[in-house]
């Protein structure tokens, strides 16, 4: 045991609970700072990335907190931690982190405030490889012999390198003969990696030889390849050390000579670069970790060695130079230079205790404390006491009126749906389609922890669902007491639901001593319909308008199994086919492929494919959590079907403005009808009566244009509706693939849905599609940006109006699609948020962004064009005069020339709608499939389409001014 004891500079605990390990700490100047001091990077298992700039704190007060620069929490453990070149268009520092399997290039960024504690530090994703197999570690140096740059390689569990020139993958190669991963290190002077095998021996291997030998995607492969090809992998020297290797290092002290440090269980090596010893030493210790620097004589190393008795030693090739007496045992250790003072030591252990230390000579010697021996007073005591106990009572009195945050709640409810239907339907409407409408019966059990007073339980489901009742009203219950309530839902509509989910709530009043009237409060539960109770099973056939395709990682599994509820009454019971008939829609077909592990949904609606999607991909999950598989995933592998989801958009505005078409024809018959009434008015008030001149037939006319406009309206209110609901399974099915495309959290996925489904119902005072333009254009500004500078500071908050069209919807929906794909992020906060670039999907092309978003933008995909419907010109419609001396002549001469004004411009308006589908058939007719054409195929498309717009705007200027100000909007 050493004397002296290393003496702490600062030191601090990171987390609870968080483990460590030897490549989690690391230090420079990560922010590249102008004054050029290092900071200290620490990543833990538990995914938490943390950035100190330690400095000392006074021996009056505590530890200052403004030490620690920055704390990410990332989803994934991280591994490792390096400082480097990474980037190619800088030669700034930037921080490499290292997941399972991610490995992240991060640039730390400070900002200085205008206060004391003002200075604010980021984190910012430059970019990011996703790998295919689990790394174990990496290294990093400038390969090939680069200069102002540094590459990157990772090795895998099972053996192989992987190199990665900044923001490219370059290549992999398997190391022969491997069993499992050891240190990595990489030697600059030779451009070589060295690296401690399963066999017990050093190997070195050049990277020119790993850059030209073959390629493999697989172990097998590699092996094959090397015992038939010429460029087989070989190591350029090998030694054997008999044990195995807790670290390697290759210091950079000398341009003439470099050494290789490698530390072992029992034994220290240092070898020269061509795999000769130049010393070795026996260790009589349990050694850690270590870390080679430059001496201050020439020709000699000195080497910081830590080990399990708490010790650190300093050595200068195999001479003991200084022990010190540490508080824990390190398994990482770093010497960094700090305003204040040079050459620290950061030391980190496996718990997460951070120290900066220094090597004094003040000896520390344990001196028992004196015992402060003072009598109590028990009267002081006695009145602290009663104090502290009104105190107590106090807070006991206040909590009634206040909220108070209960573990358990005084009513809970539980919703248990009927596993079978009801043998006889509740439903109202008994038969649909030819086929009878089924029910089931939902029981709600109610437990009362407390007494509760006049409680009252209300049963929610969305349309075309409904309840045999949704209003209870109750009885007060006193404590313990337990009811049971039953009633049954059942389709109500001639159009599927979008969603199967109901709620129910429970409004009760609880009674406290200061409010004996009772404190109103809720509870709520939620609870999940079978998708028997809007469908039937059915058989399948193989072809269908509208198709998905779900990808599995385990092989296919009987649909029989899985869905057993419909399996059991069909006659024919294939395993790889299953037909869903919905009772209000289209047959939806789930097929199984028989060789891969993809499952494709089928159905001649777009919007029905939803229910049965959801229950597919839920029921393969309990399925294979069942089987006690763990590491199951659904995937999605796209295109995203944007134009047949545009589709149902386009739909449901048509309706929308065919609203306010109603609502403004029936504006104008009503004015004329109360002016027919005040002329007849007029003339039967006359003292001498006159001919009426035709006034009660038109009267009698304007009335039944009336009621006409009024049965119209109200079948397009009820179309509307069944649009709308329609719409929102449309956007379901979106966000499932969307989800299931990108891997979104369930974070995430919530974010896409109060983006995409704000409303719960269409208002004639706020819209979906404006909604959902607001919101999308919302999330492209803030974290879906291209970059952090594009963010925008202030969001316009203007008043929502229905648009003229979908094009600028539908426009963002696809930005936000792209934006997607490339990696963006959905979060809620705008920092950190940059997208990211991913690996894209088989299928799935990148959409070319716009480089100036104030101008007029051409199309960004050329199939979303083709559902983008012409904005058909509004009726105008005229005033009529009040006059009363206006003869019934005149009047039917103006109703003769609107008619016919309308007739041409409905004649005119067809003729040029039939020439616009006419050229968009040509073009679409001369397109051929060749992968090679086509950008310049879009490129042409756009201009085409370009042009379109140019000649349908020419007819009036006021048009064109409209599409350069939503051109500008967007």
């Amino acid at each position: 045991m050493s004397l002296f004891k290393a003496r702490d500079w600062w030191a601090s605990v990171l987390g609870e609970g968080e483990e460590f390990d030897q490549g989690c700490l690391c230090v420079g100047d990560v922010d590249n700072s102008a004054s050029g001091y290092d900071k200290i990077v620490v990543g833990s298992f538990m995914g938490m990335l943390r950035i100190f700039s330690p400095h000392p704190a006074k021996a009056e007060e505590p530890m200052e907190a403004d030490t620690q620069l920055l704390e990410v929490q990332f989803p994934d453990p991280i591994i490792q931690v390096e400082m480097g070149k990474f980037v190619s268009c800088s030669e700034l520092l930037h921080l490499a982190v290292l997941h399972p399997r991610k490995l992240s290039v991060y640039a730390v960024s400070g900002t200085a405030g205008n206060v004391e504690h003002g200075d604010q530090y980021q984190l910012r994703l430059v970019y990011e490889h996703n790998l295919q197999r689990t790394a174990c570690n990496m290294t990093y140096g400038p390969f090939g012999g680069v200069t102002g740059h540094h590459f990157i390689c990772i090795q895998s569990m099972d053996g192989m390198l992987m190199f990665f020139e900044q923001e490219t993958y370059a290549f992999g190669r398997f190391l022969p003969g491997f069993l499992l991963p050891g240190p990595l290190s990489y030697c600059i002077r030779t451009d070589s990696f060295i690296t401690v095998s399963s066999t017990r021996q050093v190997e070195c291997y050049r990277y020119e030889t790993l850059a030209v030998a073959t390629d493999a995607d697989t172990r097998q492969d590699s092996d094959q390849q090397t015992k038939s090809s010429g460029k087989r992998l070989t190591a350029d020297w090998t030694l054997v050390i008999g044990e195995e290797a807790l670290d390697i290092c290759v210091p950079n002290t000398s341009s003439a000579m470099s050494s290789i440090f490698v530390l072992g269980e029992r034994n220290f090596f240092c070898l020269k670069d061509n795999g000769q010893i130049r010393f070795m030493k026996k260790l009589e210790f349990n050694p850690s970790c270590f870390l080679p620097y430059g001496s201050v004589s020439e020709g000699s190393t000195n080497i910081l060695m830590c080990n399990h008795n708490n010790m650190l030693l300093v050595y200068q090739d195999v001479t003991l130079k200084w022990a010190a007496q540490l508080s824990c045992v390190p398994v990482a250790v770093r010497v960094a230079n700090f305003p204040e003072l040079k050459g620290l030591v950061v030391t980190l252990s496996s718990d997460g205790h951070l120290q900066c230390s220094y090597m004094g000579t003040d000896p520390s010697f344990f001196t028992a404390p004196k015992v402060d021996a003072r009598e109590v007073n028990y009267d002081e005591v006695d009145t602290e006491m009663k104090m502290l106990q009104k105190v107590i009572r106090g807070a006991t009195k206040t909590q009634d009126i206040l909220p108070r945050a209960e573990t358990e709640e005084e009513l809970t409810l539980t919703a248990i749906v009927s596993s079978n239907l009801d043998e006889v339907s509740c439903a109202v409407i008994s038969e649909m389609n030819g086929m009878p409408v089924p029910s089931v019966t939902v029981k709600v059990k109610i437990k009362s922890r407390s007494a509760v007073q006049s409680p009252k339980m209300t049963v929610c489901v969305q349309p075309p669902l409904a309840v045999t009742q949704d209003q209870f009203v109750l009885d007060s219950m006193g404590s313990g007491c337990e009811l049971v309530l039953r009633f049954s839902a059942f389709l109500n509509g001639h159009y599927p639901p979008a969603d199967l989910c109901g709620d129910i709530a429970v409004s009760y009043s609880s009674a406290t001593e200061l409010n004996p009237a009772g404190i109103p409060r809720v509870s709520q539960c939620k609870f999940s319909l079978p998708l028997r109770l809007v469908c039937y099973p059915s058989s399948a056939i193989k072809n269908a308008k509208y198709k998905i395709t779900v990808d599995t990682n385990k092989p296919p599994v009987n649909l029989n199994e899985v869905f057993p509820d419909f399996s059991e009454k069909l006659e024919n019971n294939e395993s790889s086919a299953l037909g869903f008939q919905l009772i209000t829609g289209s047959r939806v077909i789930v097929l199984a492929s028989k060789t891969s592990q993809r499952y494709r949904i089928q159905s001649e609606s777009f919007e029905d494919i939803w229910l049965v999607a959801k229950e597919l991909v839920h029921r393969f999950d309990q399925h294979f959590a069942s089987l006690g598989v763990k590491d199951f995933q659904n995937s999605f592998t796209g295109p995203i079907p944007l134009p047949e989801y545009f589709e149902t958009v386009d739909h449901h505005f048509e309706l929308r403005v065919n609203v306010q078409k109603y609502q403004d024809l029936l504006s104008e018959r009503a004015v004329q009808f109360r002016a027919i009434q005040r002329r007849l008015l007029t003339r039967f008030k006359d003292k001498t009566p006159g001919p009426l001149q035709n006034l009660d037939t038109l009267m009698e006319g304007t009335y039944r244009q009336v009621i006409a406009l009024a049965d119209a309206a109200e079948d397009n209110r009820e179309r509307l509706i069944q649009a709308f609901t329609r719409l929102q399974s449309a956007t379901h099915l979106l966000i499932l693939l969307l989800s299931l495309w990108q891997g979104l959290s369930s974070e995430q996925t919530a974010i896409l849905e109060a983006t995409l489904l704000p409303l719960l119902q269409d208002t004639p005072q706020l819209g979906w599609e404006e909604s959902v333009d607001a919101a999308v254009s919302h999330l492209l500004k803030t974290c879906l940006s291209r970059s952090p500078k594009d963010q925008a500071i202030s969001l316009s908050t203007g008043p929502l109006t229905i648009p003229k069209d979908t094009s600028r919807l539908k426009k963002h929906i696809t930005l936000l699609c792209d934006r997607l794909g490339k990696g963006g992020r959905l979060s809620l906060s705008s920092e950190a948020n940059v997208p990211t670039t991913v690996m894209m999907p088989a299928g799935c092309e990148s959409i070319p962004e716009p480089i100036v978003e104030q101008e007029e933008e051409p199309l960004l995909q050329q199939d979303a064009t083709k559902y983008i419907k012409k904005k058909q010109p509004s009726k105008r419609v005229k005033s009529k005069s009040d006059s009363s001396k206006e003869s019934s002549r005149e009047r039917k001469e103006k109703d003769s020339a609107k008619e016919k004004e309308s007739k041409v411009s409905s004649k005119e308006s067809k003729k040029e709608s039939s020439k616009e589908s006419s050229k968009r058939e040509s073009t679409k007719e001369s397109k051929e499939p060749s992968k090679d054409k086509e950008p310049t195929r879009e490129k042409e498309s756009s201009k085409e389409s370009g042009k379109e717009k140019t000649k349908v705007s020419r007819k009036s200027s006021v048009k064109v001014k409209e599409k350069k100000s939503d051109a500008g909007d967007g």
